[in-house]
Protein backbone atom coordinates (compact mmCIF):
# COMPACT_ATOMS: atom_id res chain seq x y z
CA UNK A 1 0.00 0.00 0.00
CA UNK A 2 1.58 3.85 -1.00
CA UNK A 3 2.36 6.21 1.84
CA UNK A 4 -0.10 8.73 1.97
CA UNK A 5 1.11 12.16 0.14
CA UNK A 6 2.01 15.17 2.85
CA UNK A 7 0.89 18.17 3.56
CA UNK A 8 4.35 20.07 4.06
CA UNK A 9 5.06 23.50 5.64
CA UNK A 10 9.07 24.39 4.19
CA UNK A 11 11.35 26.73 6.15
CA UNK A 12 14.40 27.59 4.55
CA UNK A 13 16.34 30.76 3.35
CA UNK A 14 18.87 29.23 0.37
CA UNK A 15 16.40 30.01 -2.21
CA UNK A 16 18.31 26.85 -4.58
CA UNK A 17 17.98 24.68 -1.69
CA UNK A 18 14.57 25.48 -1.27
CA UNK A 19 13.48 25.14 -4.50
CA UNK A 20 14.99 22.35 -5.51
CA UNK A 21 13.33 20.99 -1.95
CA UNK A 22 9.47 21.82 -3.51
CA UNK A 23 10.34 20.59 -6.59
CA UNK A 24 11.37 17.19 -5.48
CA UNK A 25 8.29 17.25 -2.82
CA UNK A 26 5.72 17.75 -5.51
CA UNK A 27 7.42 15.06 -7.92
CA UNK A 28 6.02 12.61 -5.51
CA UNK A 29 2.93 13.83 -4.79
CA UNK A 30 2.96 16.08 -1.89
CA UNK A 31 1.89 19.44 -1.34
CA UNK A 32 3.71 21.98 0.01
CA UNK A 33 1.40 24.39 1.22
CA UNK A 34 4.05 27.18 2.16
CA UNK A 35 7.53 28.07 1.93
CA UNK A 36 8.83 30.56 3.85
CA UNK A 37 12.73 31.52 5.14
CA UNK A 38 12.70 32.98 8.64
CA UNK A 39 11.69 31.74 11.88
CA UNK A 40 8.99 34.08 12.93
CA UNK A 41 7.04 33.21 9.56
CA UNK A 42 7.34 29.33 9.78
CA UNK A 43 5.89 29.19 13.35
CA UNK A 44 3.09 31.58 11.79
CA UNK A 45 2.47 29.05 8.60
CA UNK A 46 2.57 26.20 11.12
CA UNK A 47 0.15 27.63 13.42
CA UNK A 48 -2.42 28.70 11.15
CA UNK A 49 -1.84 25.51 8.63
CA UNK A 50 -1.32 22.33 10.63
CA UNK A 51 0.62 20.34 8.38
CA UNK A 52 1.65 16.35 7.84
CA UNK A 53 4.94 17.80 8.65
CA UNK A 54 7.49 20.35 8.66
CA UNK A 55 10.90 20.90 6.92
CA UNK A 56 13.15 23.06 8.67
CA UNK A 57 16.76 24.64 8.48
CA UNK A 58 18.78 25.21 11.61
CA UNK A 59 20.11 28.14 11.08
CA UNK A 60 17.99 31.16 9.57
CA UNK A 61 18.23 35.09 9.35
CA UNK A 62 18.97 37.15 11.68
CA UNK A 63 21.76 35.44 12.96
CA UNK A 64 22.31 32.17 11.40
CA UNK A 65 22.94 30.47 14.54
CA UNK A 66 19.66 28.51 15.45
CA UNK A 67 16.84 30.30 14.47
CA UNK A 68 15.12 27.43 12.89
CA UNK A 69 15.99 25.01 15.57
CA UNK A 70 14.27 27.81 18.25
CA UNK A 71 11.13 27.83 15.87
CA UNK A 72 10.81 24.28 15.87
CA UNK A 73 11.21 24.13 19.42
CA UNK A 74 8.42 27.38 19.78
CA UNK A 75 6.07 25.45 17.27
CA UNK A 76 6.09 21.98 19.45
CA UNK A 77 5.65 24.04 22.57
CA UNK A 78 2.18 25.68 20.81
CA UNK A 79 1.46 22.47 19.50
CA UNK A 80 2.29 19.45 21.31
CA UNK A 81 3.91 16.53 18.80
CA UNK A 82 3.43 18.76 16.20
CA UNK A 83 5.92 16.69 13.28
CA UNK A 84 9.20 18.60 12.90
CA UNK A 85 12.30 17.25 10.76
CA UNK A 86 15.26 19.44 11.02
CA UNK A 87 17.96 20.41 8.68
CA UNK A 88 21.51 21.01 9.53
CA UNK A 89 24.83 21.41 7.05
CA UNK A 90 26.69 19.94 10.67
CA UNK A 91 26.06 17.14 13.07
CA UNK A 92 25.38 19.06 16.78
CA UNK A 93 23.75 16.34 18.83
CA UNK A 94 22.45 18.99 21.33
CA UNK A 95 19.89 20.26 18.58
CA UNK A 96 18.58 16.91 18.53
CA UNK A 97 18.48 16.95 22.12
CA UNK A 98 16.54 20.04 22.22
CA UNK A 99 14.09 18.76 19.77
CA UNK A 100 13.73 15.34 21.71
CA UNK A 101 13.34 17.25 25.22
CA UNK A 102 9.51 17.32 25.33
CA UNK A 103 9.50 13.36 24.88
CA UNK A 104 6.24 13.62 22.25
CA UNK A 105 8.15 12.34 19.23
CA UNK A 106 7.44 13.30 15.88
CA UNK A 107 10.71 14.89 15.46
CA UNK A 108 13.82 14.43 12.94
CA UNK A 109 17.24 15.48 12.97
CA UNK A 110 19.00 15.13 9.57
CA UNK A 111 22.13 16.37 7.80
CA UNK A 112 20.96 18.42 4.64
CA UNK A 113 23.27 15.64 2.80
CA UNK A 114 20.08 12.85 3.53
CA UNK A 115 17.93 14.52 0.76
CA UNK A 116 19.97 13.71 -2.17
CA UNK A 117 18.77 10.18 -1.18
CA UNK A 118 15.28 10.61 -2.17
CA UNK A 119 13.76 7.86 -1.21
CA UNK A 120 15.30 7.42 2.34
CA UNK A 121 14.29 11.14 2.93
CA UNK A 122 11.06 10.62 1.76
CA UNK A 123 10.75 7.54 4.25
CA UNK A 124 12.02 9.85 7.05
CA UNK A 125 9.80 12.61 6.49
CA UNK A 126 6.22 9.96 6.61
CA UNK A 127 8.27 8.34 9.89
CA UNK A 128 8.17 11.84 11.65
CA UNK A 129 4.63 12.34 10.33
CA UNK A 130 3.61 9.22 12.06
CA UNK A 131 5.11 10.34 15.44
CA UNK A 132 8.77 8.58 14.73
CA UNK A 133 12.27 9.94 15.59
CA UNK A 134 14.58 9.93 13.13
CA UNK A 135 18.64 11.02 14.04
CA UNK A 136 21.22 11.35 10.68
CA UNK A 137 23.22 8.44 11.09
CA UNK A 138 26.07 10.82 11.47
CA UNK A 139 24.74 11.67 14.91
CA UNK A 140 24.19 8.12 15.77
CA UNK A 141 27.68 7.29 15.31
CA UNK A 142 28.93 10.14 17.41
CA UNK A 143 26.98 8.97 19.89
CA UNK A 144 28.04 5.77 20.04
CA UNK A 145 31.67 6.78 20.60
CA UNK A 146 31.00 9.82 23.40
CA UNK A 147 31.34 8.26 26.67
CA UNK A 148 30.71 9.25 29.85
CA UNK A 149 31.88 7.90 33.64
CA UNK A 150 28.35 6.89 34.16
CA UNK A 151 26.66 5.45 31.29
CA UNK A 152 23.07 4.36 31.51
CA UNK A 153 23.79 2.12 28.76
CA UNK A 154 26.29 0.46 30.37
CA UNK A 155 24.63 -2.93 30.82
CA UNK A 156 23.10 -3.09 27.10
CA UNK A 157 24.95 -5.93 25.31
CA UNK A 158 26.57 -4.82 21.91
CA UNK A 159 23.79 -6.30 19.95
CA UNK A 160 21.40 -4.26 22.20
CA UNK A 161 23.46 -1.05 21.88
CA UNK A 162 23.15 -2.09 18.09
CA UNK A 163 18.98 -2.36 18.21
CA UNK A 164 19.08 1.52 20.20
CA UNK A 165 21.28 3.08 17.45
CA UNK A 166 18.77 1.63 15.08
CA UNK A 167 15.84 2.69 16.92
CA UNK A 168 17.31 6.38 16.94
CA UNK A 169 17.50 6.29 13.40
CA UNK A 170 13.93 5.49 13.26
CA UNK A 171 13.66 2.12 11.88
CA UNK A 172 10.76 0.32 12.73
CA UNK A 173 11.30 -3.45 14.34
CA UNK A 174 11.05 -4.92 11.31
CA UNK A 175 13.99 -3.00 9.37
CA UNK A 176 16.30 -3.57 12.34
CA UNK A 177 15.28 -7.54 12.04
CA UNK A 178 15.88 -7.06 8.52
CA UNK A 179 18.75 -4.62 8.75
CA UNK A 180 20.74 -7.16 11.32
CA UNK A 181 19.90 -10.20 10.06
CA UNK A 182 17.41 -11.75 12.96
CA UNK A 183 13.92 -12.43 13.25
CA UNK A 184 11.31 -10.03 14.29
CA UNK A 185 11.28 -11.68 17.13
CA UNK A 186 14.33 -11.36 18.49
CA UNK A 187 14.11 -7.69 17.94
CA UNK A 188 11.29 -7.34 20.19
CA UNK A 189 13.03 -9.57 23.19
CA UNK A 190 16.39 -6.94 22.57
CA UNK A 191 13.94 -3.84 22.79
CA UNK A 192 12.35 -5.66 25.77
CA UNK A 193 15.43 -5.96 27.30
CA UNK A 194 16.74 -1.95 26.60
CA UNK A 195 13.33 -0.90 28.31
CA UNK A 196 14.16 -3.16 31.33
CA UNK A 197 17.76 -1.96 31.50
CA UNK A 198 16.60 1.80 31.12
CA UNK A 199 14.29 1.61 33.74
CA UNK A 200 11.54 2.39 31.21
CA UNK A 201 7.90 0.38 31.95
CA UNK A 202 4.91 0.30 30.41
CA UNK A 203 3.33 3.79 30.21
CA UNK A 204 0.94 5.36 28.02
CA UNK A 205 1.72 8.49 28.85
CA UNK A 206 5.05 8.81 27.50
CA UNK A 207 6.48 6.94 24.75
CA UNK A 208 9.23 4.60 25.26
CA UNK A 209 11.27 4.43 22.35
CA UNK A 210 11.69 8.20 22.22
CA UNK A 211 12.64 8.00 26.22
CA UNK A 212 14.96 5.38 25.06
CA UNK A 213 16.44 7.61 22.17
CA UNK A 214 16.59 10.27 24.94
CA UNK A 215 18.93 8.38 26.64
CA UNK A 216 21.08 7.27 24.12
CA UNK A 217 21.68 11.07 23.27
CA UNK A 218 22.71 11.38 27.20
CA UNK A 219 24.81 8.82 27.46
Amino acid sequence: MPEPHLRIVLADDAVLLREGLVRLLTEQGHDVVAVVGDGPSFVEAARSLRPDVSIVDVRMPPSFTDEGLQAAVRVRTEQPGAPVVVLSQYVEVSYADDLLADRAGGVGYLLKERVADIPEFEANLHRVAAGGTVLDPEVVAQLLVRRRAHDPLAELTPREREVLALMAEGRSNTAIARLLVISDGAVEKHVGNIFTKLGLPPDDEQNRRVLAVLAFLRA
